[in-house]
């Protein structure tokens, strides 16, 4: 495998997923680019040899033994691969949906991204057509995706979808459908090989594959770098909070790293009632048990959808004392009147700042001053590029001695 010149490496994104592959892209090429300079450099001091005439002699037997035709009009410099397969998606009058590669992928360990919660219209028919695709739209999108790349020769298939798709639906209370796992099996049924995604919902999910493997990264580094860039935070009275039980191990994590005390929000649902929007949610009583009276509190969750409990949370937390309320989502989802009710509720002194992640594309959230988005679009270039290459990706799954690392060396800490 080639560490310089990854010409089996191809990124397919989807209409929901371009943004956020273009940025992931990026940083492939600027991974590489790094590389190859700094083995430029080696080789150059080693054999005393100018830089350019080296990177000449490498471009000449790269494009001698390469199997796809790389020429440039200039030698001496840098030939950064083309990673994107440019595709055309067409979206029929009557809703089907068709994907056609434009070039040979034969051969390819290919990526697709899809972004299956962007709410954004999207392109079709290299941007004549504009759609508003539901989360079952963008599903589709991504099956005759990998149904056309399969059909193309792709030699290995992987999914990065940093929202994985029905991923709630993962325990039955009655007579229920386990869809998070199916979801996945049509997909290896379909041939993909891999998934990766960000912080799922649950990731027993996976226990429902036969062969397809499920790689879950967080965004934890991310976000306590965005939230030491807030200024004389790590100098407050800070206390975790976990918004119920089912993020305490998220919360402890946070709570370990940064020294600080957790507490818990414990909520009672009626679970008879879907949170129709922030106001209408299921939530009957909420109860603390720890003290936040005075202190500045931090909360993290994997997601945030209609936004009700936080909101509900976060106002029970300020009629508790707490002086300042911050919240941390990897999956900034935000459906519906959402981001109007949490400016309502930033206007009314309830919360302080939300931090989130561009796993899912906004453009409207990006514009309040009470969000902080954080790029993961870098990690997920670092995980295909380890992937492509064969090597262990144990380092970006476990972010513990990045974040020591950094809050160590941090001049706020």
């Amino acid at each position: 495998m080639n560490r310089f010149f990854p010409e089996n490496l191809a990124v397919l994104a989807c209409p929901g997923g371009e943004v956020f592959a273009d940025q992931v892209i990026a940083w492939i090429s600027k991974r590489y680019r790094s590389r190859f300079d700094e083995m430029i450099a080696e080789m150059a001091n080693r054999y005393k040899m100018d830089v350019s005439e080296v990177t000449r002699q490498v471009n000449f037997i790269n494009d001698a033994i390469s199997p796809v035709s790389r020429f440039f009009d200039e030698k001496g410099q840098y030939q950064s691969p083309n990673f994107k397969v440019p595709t055309f998606f067409t979206h029929f009058p009557n809703g089907e949906i068709k994907a056609e590669l434009l070039e040979s992928i034969r051969g390819k360990d290919l990526y697709i991204i899809q972004d299956v919660e962007n709410r954004y219209p999207v392109n079709f028919s290299n941007g004549e057509t504009k759609k508003n695709l539901s989360i079952n739209d963008h599903l589709l999108t991504l099956f005759v995706t990998v149904d056309a790349a399969r059909h193309a020769g792709a030699e290995r298939i992987t999914l990065v979808l940093p929202v994985y798709p029905y991923s709630r639906q993962h325990k039955s209370k009655g007579r229920e459908g386990l869809t998070g796992g199916r979801v996945g099996k049509i997909l290896e049924n379909m041939g993909v090989s891999r998934i990766i995604t960000l912080d799922i919902h649950c990731k027993e999910i996976s226990n429902a594959f036969d062969h397809i493997g499920l790689d879950s990264l967080h965004a934890s580094y991310q976000i306590i770098r965005a939230l030491s860039s807030i200024p004389g935070i790590m100098d407050e009275d800070l206390v975790v909070v976990s918004p119920d039980t089912g993020a305490v191990d998220r919360n402890k994590f946070f709570a370990s790293a940064l020294k600080k005390p957790l507490a818990l929000l414990y909520k009672e649902r009626d679970y008879s009632k879907v949170s129709a929007d922030a106001i209408d949610n299921n939530i009957l009583d909420l109860k603390l048990l720890g003290d936040i009276k005075g202190k500045t509190v931090f909360m993290a969750d994997d997601r945030l959808d209609t936004g009700g409990t936080l909101l509900k949370a976060m106002k029970f937390m300020k009629d508790e004392g707490a002086v300042k309320v911050i919240c941390a989502v990897s999956l900034p989802i935000f459906v519906g009147d959402a981001i109007k009710h949490f400016n309502n509720a930033y206007r009314e002194g309830l919360f302080f700042k939300i931090i989130g992640t561009n796993a899912v594309y906004h453009k409207e959230l990006l514009q309040y001053e009470w969000y902080i988005n954080v790029d993961i679009a870098k990690l997920f270039a670092q995980i295909i590029i380890q992937l492509h290459q064969g090597l262990p990706i144990t380092q970006f799954l476990d972010s513990w001695d990045i974040i020591a690392k950094f809050l160590f060396e941090s001049p706020s800490t």
